[in-house]
């Protein structure tokens, strides 16, 4: 059979490989965010948190769903509030719980997404500690031409 045949599916399905919950995999994410931040490793997380590195992982990734006292646990050990996992969360998820008639600000999920990589996160490090505010300039210009993008003046 094709790999794109529909009984191929429903088999993976029964097997147990899903696509993880948009908000499961964006907790995961903001779990990564943090810990990459404080650079502590996933096996220092884990040994806070009485876990294998390999259940950081998963959690990281959003296919282990995070219970609520291990959500708590991981807010304390992060040193962030819990409302932090769920900050700019995919929209189509939270607007039924959303509050009618407050304003939100879109989400700007690729800001989030860009500083979960390592690279990311150490081009933002680097990049703060430029305190000359021309060289600053001249380095986000240089990555703009970079990208094909025209660089401000």
């Amino acid at each position: 059979m094709s790999k794109q045949d529909p009984v191929d599916d429903e088999t993976d399905v029964e097997r147990g490989s899903r696509k993880p919950n948009p908000i499961d995999a964006h907790v995961g994410t903001r779990v990564r965010l943090r810990r990459m931040l404080l650079g502590m490793s996933q096996e220092k997380l884990g040994e806070h948190l009485g876990l294998t590195f390999q259940q950081v992982q998963k959690y990281e990734k959003g296919v282990n769903r995070i219970g609520a006292s291990r959500l708590f646990d991981l807010a304390r050990v992060l040193a962030v509030p819990i409302q932090f996992f769920y900050d700019e969360a995919p929209a189509e998820q939270t607007e039924t719980y959303s509050a009618p008639g407050f304003a939100e600000r879109p989400a700007e999920s690729y800001v989030v997404e860009f500083l979960s990589t390592r690279e990311g996160l150490e081009l933002n490090k680097a990049f703060v500690k430029i305190a000359d505010p021309k060289v600053r300039r001249s380095v986000v210009d240089l990555v703009r031409s970079l990208s094909g993008e025209i660089p401000s003046e």
